[in-house]
This record gives C-alpha cells, sequence and structure tokens, in this order.
C-alpha cells in the first residue's frame, strides 16, 4: 500500500467517524422530540392545583460539602424552600477548611446530637453528628476528608428514608423539583433512579434560597456552557431514557433507592466519576440478576447550578469528567456485548465507547490530520472542505436543534435578546470552543492510560448568582468542589 493510498484511507476514516458521530446525535435528537411530546402529555393534569396524594415516598437530601462557604447557607435555605410532604436534609461536611461548618452551625442553630450511625458502607470516621434546633428535618454529619463519594456514603449511611437524592452544595433546587423527580418512580415501581436537568446559575439571581431571576451570564464561556447542557440534557440524556440506557445522572441531582444502591456496594471512592459509575454499576448487576428496573430521567429544569468562568478551572473539569468516564467504563466493561447487557449493553455502551472515551482521540487526531494533509497538498480543496462540513456544520445543527428543543419546550430564558444570545453561543462554539474541550478530553484519557494520581483540584467559585449576605463578592471568589479533594 503506498503512502498516497494510506492518506486516502485516513481521510475517509476521519470523515466516516464525524458522520457517525453527528448521524448518532441526531438519532438521539429524534428520540428526544418525542419523548419531550410524551412527557408534556403526561404533564397535562399538573395544570389543576396541587394535591398531595400521600402516596410520595419520603426523600433523605444528602449534600456533600467541601470548603463550600460561599454557597452552602443559600444552597440549604433553597431545600428548605421544597414543596413536598416529607423529606430530611443531611448535609456531610468532608473535613471542610474555610468554615462550612461554622456557617451551617451559626446559620440553623446546630447542635450536638448523640444519634446511633449504621455504618453499612465503609466511610472515613464520622466524629460529630449536628441538628438544627430550629428545623428538625436538617442534620449535618461532620467527618474527617474522603471525597466525594465517601461523603455521600455516609449520607446514605445515616438517611432515615428509602429515596435518597444527591444533591450539590453549590446547586438551587427550585420548589418542585422532588415532586417531579419522583414521578418515575410513582409511575413505575421498578424504577431505581432518576435524574433531572441541570441549569447554570451564572446570569440569575438567588435570594432566601429562590431563584429570584434566570437570565443569561455576562461571560461567554459560561455562556458557552449553557449551550454543551441543553445538547447533554435535552436530547442527550432525554435519548437515552425512553430506552433504559441512560448512563449517568448527575451527581449535582439525582434520586435513588437507597437499599438497591446500598445492595451495589455504594459509590466508589477510587474514582472520579463516581456519578456515571455508579449508574453503569446499577446497569450491570441489575442485568446480571436478570432484574426488571428503570433507571430514567426528566426534563424539567429542576436543578442550578454554578459553571466555571475561567479557562484553567473548566480545563481541569472537562480533564477530570473524561478521566471518570474512562473509569467508568472500563470498571464495567463486561456490560459491553453481555449476553443480558439488553439497548444498554448493546447500543448505549458501544456508542459511548466509540464517540466519548476514544473520542477524544479520534476528533483531534482528525483536525490535526486534515489540516496538514490540507497544507501538504495530501488531499484536495473539496475533501478539506468536506471534512470542515461534517465537523462544523453539523455541530451547529446539533446546537441549534438543542435550541429550538429548548424554546418548544420549557423557554426558559424568555426575551428575544435572550434566544439571539444562545444562537449565537450554538453558532460560536464550534470555532474554537469545541475543538478545545476535545482537546481537555484528550488530555484527561491520556493521564488515565498512563495512570497518572488523579485528583479533584479546586474550583473557584464568585458566586455572583446568590444574593445573601456575605455572599457573591467578585472580589473574593470561593474555593471548593462538592466534597472532594
Amino acid at each position: 500500500m503506498t503512502t498516497q493510498d494510506l492518506i486516502f484511507a485516513a481521510q475517509w476514516v476521519f470523515l466516516g467517524y464525524f458522520l457517525l458521530l453527528n448521524a448518532g446525535y441526531i438519532g438521539l435528537n429524534l428520540v428526544s422530540l418525542f419523548g419531550m411530546r410524551d412527557y408534556f402529555q403526561g404533564r397535562r393534569i399538573e395544570s389543576l392545583p396541587k394535591v398531595y396524594s400521600e402516596h410520595e415516598m419520603p426523600i433523605s437530601i444528602i449534600v456533600p460539602a467541601y470548603n463550600e462557604a460561599a454557597t452552602i447557607v443559600t444552597s440549604v435555605r433553597a431545600l428548605l424552600q421544597l414543596r413536598y410532604p416529607e423529606y430530611e436534609i443531611v448535609v456531610v461536611n468532608d473535613g471542610s477548611r474555610d468554615g462550612t461548618l461554622q456557617k451551617l452551625i451559626d446559620e440553623f442553630a446546630l447542635v450536638p446530637f448523640p444519634e446511633a450511625y449504621r455504618q453499612r458502607i465503609a466511610t472515613q470516621p464520622v466524629k460529630t453528628i449536628y441538628r438544627s434546633a430550629i428545623h428538625p428535618n436538617i442534620r449535618v454529619l461532620d467527618k474527617d476528608n474522603g471525597g466525594k463519594a465517601d461523603s455521600l456514603n455516609a449520607g446514605i449511611n445515616a438517611a432515615r428514608y428509602p429515596l435518597f437524592c444527591g444533591v450539590d452544595a453549590d446547586s438551587v433546587l427550585q420548589p418542585d423539583s422532588l415532586y417531579r423527580v419522583l414521578q418515575p418512580f410513582l409511575d413505575d415501581p421498578d424504577t431505581v433512579a432518576c435524574g433531572g436537568t441541570i441549569r447554570i446559575a451564572n446570569g440569575c439571581r438567588v435570594r432566601d434560597g429562590f431563584i429570584e431571576k434566570i437570565g443569561l451570564p455576562d461571560s461567554t464561556l459560561a455562556l458557552l456552557q449553557i449551550m454543551e447542557y441543553l445538547r447533554a440534557f435535552l436530547f442527550g440524556r432525554l435519548g437515552w431514557s425512553p430506552l433504559n440506557a441512560l448512563m449517568i445522572i448527575s451527581g449535582a441531582f439525582g434520586l435513588f433507592r437507597k437499599e438497591v444502591v446500598v445492595a451495589c456496594g455504594g459509590y466508589r471512592t477510587d474514582t472520579l466519576g463516581e456519578d456515571m459509575e455508579l449508574v453503569v454499576r446499577l446497569h450491570r448487576m441489575l442485568r446480571k440478576q436478570q432484574r426488571r428496573y428503570r433507571i430514567t430521567f426528566v426534563p424539567d429544569p429542576i436543578c442550578w447550578t454554578e459553571a466555571p468562568e475561567d479557562l484553567r478551572t473548566l480545563g481541569r473539569q472537562r480533564i477530570r469528567w473524561q478521566r471518570g468516564l474512562a473509569e467508568s467504563l472500563t470498571l464495567n466493561q463486561s456490560l459491553m456485548f453481555n449476553p443480558r447487557g439488553g439497548t444498554v449493553g448493546w447500543l448505549a455502551f458501544p456508542f459511548i465507547f466509540l464517540f466519548e472515551f476514544l473520542g477524544p482521540l479520534l476528533e483531534v487526531g482528525g483536525y490535526l490530520f486534515v489540516g496538514i494533509a490540507y497544507w501538504n497538498g495530501w488531499i484536495s480543496p473539496d475533501a478539506f472542505l468536506a471534512f470542515l462540513l461534517c465537523a462544523i456544520c453539523l455541530g451547529m445543527l446539533l446546537s441549534t436543534s438543542a435550541l429550538m428543543l429548548e424554546e418548544i419546550s420549557f423557554h426558559v430564558y424568555p426575551g428575544f435578546r435572550n434566544t439571539m444570545l444562545l444562537f449565537g453561543a450554538a453558532i460560536l462554539e464550534n470555532f474554537g470552543y469545541r475543538q478545545l474541550n476535545a482537546v481537555w478530553r484528550l488530555i484527561g484519557l491520556l493521564q488515565w492510560l498512563i495512570g497518572s494520581k488523579s485528583h479533584w483540584g479546586e474550583m473557584n467559585r464568585g458566586a455572583r448568582w446568590s444574593s445573601e449576605d456575605g455572599v457573591g463578592d467578585p472580589a473574593a471568589p470561593a474555593a471548593g468542589h462538592s466534597g472532594s479533594q
């Protein structure tokens, strides 16, 4: 085979990859359109006045917190505003060094409480359990630092109710969030887990635990991330959910059956992507047991969280996400093409392995190859143009279709100006931002391959979306990472 033959074959490999990638996403988009239609048809009865049926199961909300002094009070206040008949809030202070615990003690009148603590899942030692003197449903566990997964496991051990909901300490839930995320459990008793949509709080204003004003951020970087989240949730997860092939529930907001998770061993503490790894492991174990189950998703915009506004923090986050994905897939690789794997093992797992796990290598490699080949005259201008049309124009199509789905469904960001800003972001992100993301993901993949030590690192948070006293001063950013170190 000549060099020219190799170049010709390589250009078709990369072109074919980008075509398959975008075809797969377009397929998910179509499934999402029908899924959204069915979802809104089922919500028509919700226009009637809310009356609790007394069938709602009580829920334990677990909030892992590490160095979250800037946002923890706002987040807990928001949880107290939830419209739900019976729930408890279990905040797990994971050895914070910034006064997180003291803020909780001062704000909610916490006092030490001699409570039996049954360690069903092994965790770092719990030093003290506090209970609020003014809010009986608030408890705080003060424990040695062990990371987010370890904090969630400690919260599961302390949880009193059959369902638990993991919520990031920098997140704010809408008042009806628990009611909406519970619905799949009421509709289908085989449901073991359900995730909800995550929205970016940058540009919004929160007061006394409520989203007081919804807006778009001034930061271009945060605006581009809004488009990413729209794609990921409105046609990514919504597309996999009807097939019972959803492989990730965001750690920022997810509802699980406690006993199923305990039987599974809880969250793994040796991975960076503990949220995805748990969901993939649930699929693997329940498929192996030939048990009827559903892992599903509700598309309402029900959880708001802060996004990074600087490249350094965002890059660390995306590198960490890629490493977490690699760990989740490889630790549960027996699910792929397993005779009992169902749609998750035969469709979702191979898709994510090819386009998410190997994707950064092929995407960055494709851009480099085509650019070098065109520069050296190895490929024709027509081939170069075809690659750009495939890689960039189809990306625009996916982003604008996600925006269209948002506008015809929830229309969270009202007004012509906001729509135009989001449309501009849908176009702009294809010229540098998505390519930079591919580079970050490639770094994460390479770090995982060579076995370099993993760590979370600090996330700088300005908390400008919060209107609480002492919170949101841009000159004094917070540093935290939701319970992990």
